[in-house]
C-alpha cells in the first residue's frame, strides 16, 4: 500500500501533535512523583481514556482480531469480563492502594507482609513487561506496518520504539497520560472507521450477521480447545482481576488520580468503553474471514489485510495514525511503569538503599527507560517465530497471575495470612501453572485456575499452621479518600450490560 503525499501529511501531523503536547503536558516536571505519578493529579476521564489506551494496542488489532478471524465472537471474553473487573477494581482495590499511598503494588504487599514478596512480584512483572509486553507490542505494531503498508520489521520496530521511548524518557507518566488521551480517541475512531468500510463491503449489518449466525456465540463446547464455556466459571476471571486491578502499568494511573472519586470515576468510564471494544476489534476480524477467507492463511493478517483492501486512499494516513497510536499508548506506558518498579522497588532498595534524592531518581527512572526500550526492541522481531501472538502472550503471563491474584485477595480478605505464605505462593504459583499447562493440555485458562486454587490451598495450609498477627498498614496524609456517590450504582450498570451482552450473545 503506497500512502499518497496527503496521507503522510496527515499522519507527520498526527506524529508532532503527541509528541507536542506531552513534552509541553510533562515541561514542569521536577522530580519522581511527578515523573511516576503524574504528581497525583489526574482527573476522571484522563484516567479512564488512559486506561484503555494502553490496553488496547495493536496486539489486540492484530492479535485479537486474528483470534476472531478464527474462532469468532468468542475471544471477546477477554473484554467483556474486564468490564465487571474493573468495576471490582474501583470499588474494592482501588481504595486500599491510595490510603496506603503507595506508588508501586510490589509496594503494597511490603507494607501488608515483608519485603521479599515485594521483590518477588517486582522481578516478576519487570522481566515481563520487557521480555513478553514490550517486545509483543513492537512486534504486533511492526507486523502491522510490514503487511499494510510494505515496512520492513525491523524498521518498523525500532521507529515504534525510539518515538514512543523519545517523548516517555523525558515526561514521564504526565507525558504517557495526555498522549493517551489523543491516541486514545484515534484509535477508537481508526477501529470505527473499519467496521463501517467492512459492513458496508459485505452488504450492511443483516449481511453481516447472516453469515456469521455459527460464529457469534460466547458459549463454546466445554472441549474446544481455546475458550470452552468452563472458562467463564474462573479461570478467565484471574488473568482479568489481576490485570486491571495488580498489574502496574495499568493501575498507575489510578494511583495518580487526584482523589478517590476521581479514581473511581475513571476506572468505571474504561469499564464502560471496554464493553464497546469487541465491535471495534473482534468484529472486523470476522468482517475478514468473511470477505477474504480464502486469502489469508494466518489470523494475524486478517486485520492489516482488511485495512490493506478497504481504506482508500487519504484515510491512510489516518489508519496509520490510529494503528502507531495504539502502539505507543501500550508501549509508552509499560516503559514509564518499568522504570517506576525498577527505579522504586529494585533501585532504591537494594542499589542505593534509601536514595531520596527526587532528582536522582528522575535521572534514575529515565535512564532505565531508554535501556527497557532497546532491549524490547531487540526482542521483537524473534517472536516471529512464537505462532499467534495474542495466545503467546495471555500464556506468558498467567504464569504470574494466578500467584499474585491469590496473595492479594488472601492478604486482603484475611489478616492472619503471614509473610512465609506470601512468598511461597508467588514462588509456587509459577511451577503450578506450568504443570497445570502441560497435564491438561488443554485451554490456559483452565491451567491458570487451578493454579490460582492450588496457591491458596498452599497458603490456608501455611496460615492455618502459623497465623501472623494482624498488622495495620499506614495511612497516606492529604488524599482525599471520599467515595464517587454514583460508582456504586454505575458499576451496577457495567454488570448489568455484561450480563445482557452474554444473554443475547451466548
Amino acid at each position: 500500500m503506497e500512502l499518497s503525499a496527503l496521507d503522510a501529511a496527515t499522519f507527520a501531523g498526527f506524529l508532532a501533535l503527541v509528541i507536542g503536547v506531552s513534552l509541553f503536558a510533562s515541561r514542569r516536571e521536577q522530580g519522581s512523583e511527578d515523573y511516576f505519578l503524574a504528581g497525583r493529579s489526574l482527573g476522571w476521564s484522563l484516567i479512564g481514556l488512559s486506561l484503555v489506551a494502553s490496553n488496547i494496542s495493536s496486539e489486540h488489532f492484530v492479535g485479537m482480531a486474528g483470534k476472531g478471524f478464527e474462532l469468532g465472537l468468542a475471544i471477546a471474553s477477554f473484554e467483556w469480563i474486564a468490564a465487571p473487573a474493573l468495576v471490582f477494581v474501583a470499588l474494592v482495590l482501588l481504595p486500599r492502594f491510595l490510603r496506603a499511598g503507595i506508588t508501586t503494588l510490589p509496594e503494597y504487599l511490603e507494607l501488608r507482609f515483608d519485603g521479599r514478596a515485594r521483590a518477588i512480584m517486582a522481578v516478576y512483572l519487570l522481566v515481563l513487561y520487557v521480555v513478553a509486553a514490550m517486545a509483543g507490542v513492537l512486534y504486533t505494531g511492526g507486523l502491522a506496518l510490514e503487511s499494510i503498508f510494505g515496512v520492513d520489521l525491523a524498521a518498523g520496530v525500532w521507529a515504534i520504539g525510539l518515538l514512543a521511548g523519545g517523548y516517555t524518557v523525558y515526561g514521564g507518566l504526565k507525558a504517557v497520560v495526555w498522549s493517551d488521551l489523543i491516541q486514545g480517541v484515534t484509535l477508537l475512531g481508526g477501529g470505527a472507521l473499519v467496521l463501517v468500510l467492512g459492513l458496508r463491503e459485505v452488504g450492511g449489518l443483516d449481511a453481516f450477521l447472516e453469515a456469521n449466525g455459527d460464529r457469534l456465540h460466547m458459549g463454546l463446547p466445554a472441549d474446544h480447545e481455546l475458550m470452552p464455556w468452563t472458562v467463564l466459571l474462573l479461570g478467565i476471571w484471574i488473568p482479568n482481576l489481576a490485570y486491571w486491578g495488580l498489574n502496574q502499568f495499568i493501575t498507575q494511573r489510578a494511583l495518580a488520580a487526584r482523589s478517590l472519586r476521581a479514581g473511581q470515576r475513571g476506572v468505571i468510564f474504561a469499564a464502560f468503553l471496554k464493553l464497546a471494544m469487541p465491535f471495534l476489534v473482534v468484529f472486523p476480524g470476522m468482517l475478514a474471514w468473511q470477505l477474504y477467507g480464502a486469502e489469508i492463511a494466518e489470523g494475524d493478517r486478517a486485520y492489516p489485510t482488511l485495512v490493506a483492501q478497504l481504506v482508500p486512499a487519504g484515510l491512510r494516513g489516518v489508519l496509520l495514525a490510529a494503528l502507531f497510536g495504539a502502539v505507543m499508548s501500550s508501549l509508552d506506558s509499560m516503559l514509564n511503569s518499568a522504570s517506576t518498579i525498577f527505579t522504586v522497588d529494585l533501585y532504591q532498595r537494594y542499589w542505593r538503599r534509601g536514595a531520596a534524592d527526587p532528582r536522582h531518581l528522575l535521572r534514575v527512572g529515565r535512564a532505565s527507560t531508554a535501556v527497557f526500550v532497546v532491549v524490547a526492541c531487540l526482542l521483537a522481531p524473534a517472536l516471529a517465530d512464537l505462532g499467534a501472538i495474542y495466545d503467546t502472550m495471555q500464556r506468558a503471563w498467567n504464569f504470574i497471575w494466578p500467584g499474585i491474584l491469590a496473595v492479594f485477595l488472601l492478604g486482603l480478605a484475611w489478616p492472619r495470612v503471614p509473610a512465609r505464605a506470601a512468598v511461597l505462593g508467588l514462588v509456587f504459583s509459577v511451577p503450578a501453572y506450568g504443570f497445570f499447562f502441560w497435564w491438561l493440555d488443554g485451554p490456559y485458562l483452565n491451567a491458570a485456575a487451578l493454579a490460582f486454587l492450588a496457591t491458596c490451598a498452599v497458603m490456608l495450609a501455611v496460615t492455618w499452621r502459623s497465623p501472623a498477627e494482624p498488622r495495620a498498614l499506614p495511612e497516606a496524609s492529604g488524599v482525599d479518600l471520599t467515595p464517587s456517590r454514583g460508582a456504586r450504582w454505575a458499576g451496577g450498570v457495567v454488570v448489568a450490560l455484561t450480563a445482557l451482552l452474554y444473554a443475547v450473545f451466548w
